[in-house]
């Protein structure tokens, strides 16, 4: 986030000494329980550096490991453990995949090929680029998928320019570079690993309500795979009403040039086919870890063939998918002689895990002090307000705050404050958790809300105008469908009752 110096400096300044104020006069919260404000004044602190960044990200995430010794909230031992668990690995095995895919340009490949299967007409140009930018955000980075699309696009946009002059197509350029970005942010809701905030919600959830059954990688991606093809179809059809329509039908970009691109490449070599292979055992093995219900039929899961399928984490699958990439042989010694080398894999964002492991210790050290049932018996007024009405500003709220934050820390630091909010009204906690979770994908106007759209404002051909109005349109479209999607179709997939809460939330 960009925040005027002055101001950054007022934060900075100021946060401390009112978390200090808590912390020395505790009675003004719970006078029998002095660490409910000690952990609230740790929150306080992270959340509002967090959310301007006054400090880089990954080191507000280590506060605990420093004050919550300090202050009696948690042991050295217990918040230090909470920082690597079973999903910071299926993080970093989901990046080794990744990072092998660039490594040997098989991401490139994939997108081109898409673009060849779908056509060469400027609509048809748009949901090429959109359905490849989704597909991959959906297994890489936003960022690295934005920035591998972009330079592809720009190519065949200068083609255009050459043929029809830039001033016709410029609408289209804006299209296709706000598709992009969108597409990006739209694509990464729909798996666990697509977007940071995802596994941050999961082991949340599992920290506040360690006896809920546990939401699997497939089970993840039954509620969030249709939302997200829902809203990339939507978004689609804004675009392309809103830049494309206007522009003359006869534009279009020579098939050849698109087949040249992807000639270039050369024959799939042994090293993108090996990887593919991995990349998609890895996905299967994901999705059919766990048994799959679909009414009187069921699916086994092949974790049942092992003695404790329990154990077995969708962590643990991508680690062992991501250490065969340093086990497999390159052919291409000048590249390495493996399909993966450490080199390569020190590009894993180490910040954002550390930044994982800050949101886990601070979600534990709301539970731990009793923060979170303080929180909650003051959430208990809105018991009477309609659940669908609370949803609707939660996700409207989140929406709109990470147009100027952090998503990853916005989510961090509502989840905890949502968890207690929903045992207070007494509504299943999942009804406002993952929702709040995905809304911190959906912040589409400002260059600075996500990398994706700081990327392509970045080529210059965006102004922030057209990224302000494109993108609060399609932030209220964006929080209708989350919103319509969780209460009738969320409810179902999670058997979700709103009535009662399940029997795993402690009482």
């Amino acid at each position: 986030m960009k925040v005027r110096w002055s101001f950054r400096r007022l934060l900075f300044v100021w946060t401390p000494l009112v978390s200090l104020l808590l912390i020395l006069k505790p009675g003004l919260m719970d006078p029998a329980h002095p660490e409910v404000a000690y952990t609230a004044a740790v929150a306080l602190l992270m959340a509002v550096w967090w959310m301007t960044e006054v400090i880089p990200l990954a080191v507000t995430a280590l506060i605990p490991v420093a004050l919550f010794p300090l202050l009696g909230i948690m042991s050295g031992k217990a918040v230090s453990s909470v920082y690597f668990n079973h999903l910071i690995f299926l993080f970093i095995g989901g990046f080794l995949v990744a990072l092998a895919m660039e490594k040997w340009h098989l991401h490139r490949r994939i997108a081109l090929r898409i673009l060849l299967w779908v056509g060469v007409t400027p609509a048809l140009i748009l949901a090429g680029f959109m359905l490849s930018t989704a597909f991959l955000s959906m297994w890489i980075s936003n960022t690295a998928t934005t920035m591998m699309m972009v330079p592809i696009m720009l190519s065949i946009a200068g083609k255009w320019e050459e043929l029809y002059g830039r001033n016709k197509v410029a609408g289209l350029e804006k299209a296709l570079l706000l598709g992009i970005a969108y597409a990006a942010s739209i694509g990464g809701v729909a798996t666990l690993i697509g977007t940071p905030p995802n596994p941050m919600f999961v082991r949340v959830f599992k920290i506040h309500f360690p006896q809920a059954p546990e939401i699997s990688f497939a089970q993840w991606m039954v509620f969030a795979l249709p939302l997200s093809l829902t809203l990339l179809v939507l978004t689609y059809f804004y675009l392309y009403f809103a830049f494309v329509r206007h522009h003359g039908k006869d534009m279009q970009v020579d098939k050849n040039f698109i087949r040249n691109e992807y000639r270039a490449l050369g024959p799939m070599s042994y090293e993108e086919k090996a990887v593919l292979t991995l990349f998609v055992l890895l996905a299967l093995l994901w999705l059919f870890r766990r048994p799959i219900h679909a009414g009187s039929i069921t699916i086994p899961g092949w974790s049942e063939l092992f003695p404790h399928p329990g154990w077995i984490k969708d962590g643990n699958v991508a680690m062992l998918i991501g250490i065969l990439l340093f086990l497999i042989p390159a052919r291409r010694k000048d590249k390495g002689a493996f399909l993966m080398d450490w080199k390569t894999a020190e590009r894993i964002p180490w910040g954002i895990i550390l930044l994982f492991g800050g949101g886990f210790a601070l979600a534990e050290g709301f539970k731990e002090s009793g923060l979170s049932v303080w929180i909650g018996e003051r959430l208990t007024v809105l018991q009477h307000v309609h659940p669908l009405l609370i949803l609707l500003v939660v996700v409207a709220t989140i929406t709109f705050l990470t147009e100027l934050t952090s998503n990853t820390a916005t989510v961090e630091t509502f989840l905890p404050i949502l968890a207690a909010l929903a045992v207070a009204i007494r509504i299943h906690p999942l009804f406002l958790m993952i929702p709040a979770t995905i809304a911190g994908s959906f912040a589409f106007m400002l260059p600075v809300a996500t990398p994706p759209n700081a990327i392509v404002f970045g080529t210059g051909r965006l102004r922030i105008h057209d990224m302000m109005k494109a993108g609060f349109w399609l932030n209220i479209i964006g929080i209708l469908t989350l919103t319509l999607f969780a209460w009738f179709f969320m409810t179902r997939v999670y058997g979700i009752d709103l009535h009662h809460l399940p029997p795993w939330v402690g009482h």
